[in-house]
């Protein structure tokens, strides 16, 4: 496992085992509320088990729990929106929406920290926009209810995941832990908590119907949630901005990918088109901006 010391290589290969999760969604026969609760539940165990061999200990300050309690809540509503935007308009398209989160990280840094935006990443915007536009086609009205809704929780998506992002720099700023496994198990922990009583609240059943279910399950907690996610922390301190940059706009094209070979979507030269417009924007957005105003 000595190939695993790069970092660059887990940063990829943690990017690549996220772009898994809408798969597992799409694959396994359970609610997307349920199956937003496997993820956290299992994913959260597993990192839990993980503090213990490491013996790490949980020593927090009021603040920073309050702060991951926040993030929690914007974890579960990001599983929330995204596993229904995922069943309503595909994987390829629900986390290309999702990273979408570059526009809300900029706006939240107009209006909270009050950073200017480049003439790059204010250019980024309407191009996202347009991309959009050329993959779902600009005539909104002709488009069908649940597709429209599935692009309207894909942004959604994409405001809870930038609350998400938010919270938990802020609850990490200090840390003398370069890897988050702490945070982002009781981050995990939480969301389940809070998945959990979404559920019994919809009528929604947390039981796994078949062993194959339980399978996918397993996969989306363990490899998308668990690995994916430390090997990219893990990596963040010995990367470049770039290079993380560059692993966010992995995630994407490969969702897209996995929903051509897997569930057969069909994609037209136009969509492909727009696809890459919006993924150009999405870079353009999250480079370097201003220093505060």
């Amino acid at each position: 496992m000595r190939y695993l010391e790069s970092p660059r290589l887990r940063l990829f290969l943690g990017a690549t085992l996220i772009s898994f999760s809408p798969v597992w969604v799409k694959l396994v026969n359970v609610s997307p509320t349920t199956s937003g609760f496997y993820r956290v539940a299992i994913g959260g165990l597993a990192l839990s088990l993980f503090l213990v061999v490491t013996r790490q200990r949980l020593q927090l300050s009021r603040r920073a729990r309050l702060v991951l309690a926040l993030s929690a809540v914007f974890f579960a509503l990001d599983l929330w929106f995204w596993h229904r935007s995922i069943n309503y308009i595909g994987p390829g398209l629900a986390t290309l929406l999702a990273n979408f989160q570059v526009f809300f990280m900029l706006l939240a840094g107009v209006l909270l920290l009050r950073q200017r935006p480049s003439p790059l990443q204010l250019t980024a915007i309407p191009l996202a926009l347009f991309g959009l536009g050329m993959i779902v086609g600009f005539d909104w009205r002709g488009l069908s209810g649940d597709y429209r809704l599935g692009v309207i929780f894909g942004l959604l998506t994409a405001v809870a995941y930038a609350g998400y992002l938010l919270t938990m720099r802020s609850a990490r700023a200090g840390s003398p832990h370069p890897v988050p496994a702490r945070e982002i198990a009781i981050i995990s922990v939480g969301s389940a908590l809070l998945l959990g009583l979404s559920a019994l609240a919809e009528g929604e059943s947390l039981a796994i119907p078949t062993a194959v279910d339980a399978a996918w399950l397993l996969g989306y907690g363990l490899l998308s949630h668990s690995l994916g996610l430390m090997f990219i922390a893990s990596s963040l301190p010995n990367v470049s901005t770039l290079e993380a940059g560059l692993a966010l706009l992995v995630q994407p094209p490969l969702s897209f990918l996995w929903d051509v070979l897997f569930f057969s979507r069909p994609m037209t030269v136009l969509e492909l088109t727009g696809a890459a417009i919006a993924l150009l924007a999405i870079y353009l957005g999250s480079r370097p901006g201003s220093k505060n105003v």
